[in-house]
């Protein structure tokens, strides 16, 4: 298996979306939608050198800073940030040993038709939403961390080395719970 993070996702456009506007999201992507990408600003968030680094690579949802889009206007930095995402995928993709036939897309970033169509426009292959194919799209993150829970109550490996690096298949996590 291949696995990343491709960038930031949704993460970044929520976390201004709450500074911004107090809201959690940018529901159906309106204002990302209303707002112009700032190439320039784009450039720089797309300099991370995250996106230099080869395989196998991960993040944390810090590793990026606010500071290009704080002087943005409101809709030009949702805008921005939204074109970041996608982008960071466009950059993904590159990474592959040969380009994806489909391209599924889950969680928030399903519900917000103004980053697909950022996505669309920026890869090679089809974009559908998980549900469109039969995948509970808001339901597959907590699904897939009740996969990872049961395979390490099996003692079953959560990490390779094609993953995150390990020089052999691991188990992972420690089971607590109370013992009263």
């Amino acid at each position: 298996p291949i696995a990343f993070d491709t960038g930031p996702g949704n993460a970044l456009i929520d976390d201004e979306m709450r500074l911004r506007f107090g809201q959690d999201y940018d529901e159906d992507g309106r204002i990302g939608g209303k707002g112009q990408v700032n190439q320039s600003v784009l450039s720089v968030l797309m300099a991370h050198p995250y996106f230099k680094a080869v395989l196998p690579k991960s993040l944390d949802r810090n590793s990026f800073l606010r500071e290009p889009v704080a002087a943005l206007a409101n809709e030009e930095a949702i805008a921005t940030l939204t074109a970041f995402t996608a982008e960071s995928l466009r950059a993904a993709q590159k990474l592959l040993p040969k380009p994806p036939k489909l391209w599924v897309i889950a969680g928030g970033g399903a519900l917000n038709p103004t980053l697909l169509a950022m996505i669309s426009n920026r890869v090679s292959a089809k974009v559908v939403i998980a549900d469109d194919i039969g995948w509970p799209a808001q339901l597959m993150e907590a699904q897939a961390w009740a996969y990872l829970a049961v395979r390490s109550l099996m003692g079953l490996p959560l990490t390779f080395p094609t993953t995150t690096g390990v020089r052999e298949p691991l188990t992972g996590g420690v089971v607590a719970g109370n013992k009263s």
